[in-house]
């Protein structure tokens, strides 16, 4: 168990300090769902924190998207 939590508490000071905020969006936010699931089913914290990084990132970009679309939906045409 300590060898995973040293795993995840180094990966977490990386995605911190190494990224910016448009790529960190939802990935702590996944990766502490993901570790905790992980953990419960099986001591695989790791593994469940970084498919929950992928899954809580890919959310982030889907909900921006979204939102940048009805923005430009709601922009009136400039003449």
């Amino acid at each position: 168990m300590k060898k995973g939590f040293v795993l995840f508490a180094l990966s977490a000071a990386v995605a911190l300090t190494g990224s910016t905020q448009a790529l960190a969006a939802g990935c702590l936010k996944g990766a502490a769902v993901g570790g905790v699931a992980g953990h419960m089913a099986g001591k695989h914290g790791v593994a469940g924190a970084a498919g929950g990084c992928a899954i809580g990132h890919h959310e982030a970009a889907k909900k921006q998207k979204a939102a940048s679309q009805a923005a430009a939906a709601n922009k009136p045409a400039s003449q």
